[in-house]
């Protein structure tokens, strides 16, 4: 390799004219979406026309990870953290409600250690919210909703300690889905309604003479929250999985190509900025 004047070899000069340039491209891209986003938000905020109840497939943490040459667990952490973004997001536009998915029925079949490490960031990241400031400052309600009873027992714990500690608050609901499979909540909540029915002396085919869509709503896990008028699924796929079947009967839905691990504040605000465009009919 030849040599300049000053002995260092040729294209080192090159190089690092190179990497400025890159350097300058990107501080450039970067200064052009940080504006796109500003305004953005401001239209969005300008609008008022926001979900009432906001639900979230976070879909794309493994594949976040195999993109970027990096063990699935890593994923799933950089996809934790995400949530806790989202969070804020949805409290500084004022969203009343928000439901995500962190872990389905199906998950269970996983391998063990992957499914040991998803349980240890819900336990991590319940301590967490039962600490943040912002969840009390707002007055969050946090449930979890879903099938638990397989969980590990200091899971169950910190997930009760985090639902205890907001029961009391009247501001955003926060209902994180997991151990939730959308069959599986139609069939606990016509157990439910059943169960009720014969506690109040009626026979199955009287309960079932009598039964009523609004009898199954009473029953699902999210009974006192409003249905889902807007659900976003991040990663490509274009599909609910399951995802609150019976609820999502009239939701609008916003399909992202973005892994959730790295959906960006840009990307949330034009989900909602396409929602704010659609015209809700509720099949009429």
């Amino acid at each position: 390799m030849s040599n300049g004047t000053d002995g260092k070899p040729k294209n080192s000069a090159l190089t690092m004219a190179l990497t400025t340039a890159q350097k300058g491209r990107s501080a450039a891209r970067g200064a052009l979406l940080w504006g796109y986003e500003q305004r953005l938000a401001r239209e969005v905020k300008a609008h008022g026309k926001l979900p009432r109840h906001l639900g979230l497939i976070l879909d794309g943490n493994r594949r976040f990870a195999r993109a970027a040459g990096v063990q699935r667990e890593v994923g799933h952490s950089f996809g934790a953290d995400k949530a806790h973004e989202v969070l804020q997001w949805c409290l500084e536009l004022g969203i009343p409600a928000a439901t995500i998915w962190v872990l389905s029925t199906d998950n269970a079949g996983r391998d063990a250690e992957e499914l040991a490490h998803i349980l240890s960031l819900l336990e991590r990241e319940a301590r967490n919210l039962a600490t943040d400031p912002r969840i009390h400052a707002n007055r969050v309600r946090v449930r979890a909703i879903g099938q638990h009873h397989a969980f590990p027992a200091q899971v169950l714990d910190a997930l009760k300690d985090l639902e205890e500690k907001t029961a009391g608050y009247d501001g955003m609901r926060l209902n994180i889905a997991v151990g939730y499979g959308g069959r599986e909540e139609i069939v606990d909540a016509v157990k439910l309604h059943l169960q009720a029915q014969a506690a109040a002396g009626l026979t199955l085919e009287q309960a079932a003479d009598a039964l009523e869509p609004d009898h199954i709503s009473a029953h699902l896990y999210t009974a006192d929250t409003p249905d889902p008028d807007f659900i976003i699924r991040t990663s490509g796929e274009i599909r609910l999985s399951g995802f609150m079947l019976w609820q999502s009967v009239y939701s609008e839905y916003y399909f992202c190509d973005v892994y959730w691990p790295g959906f960006r504040r840009v990307d949330f605000l034009r989900a909602l900025r396409d929602f704010q465009g659609r015209e809700r009919r509720f099949g009429r």
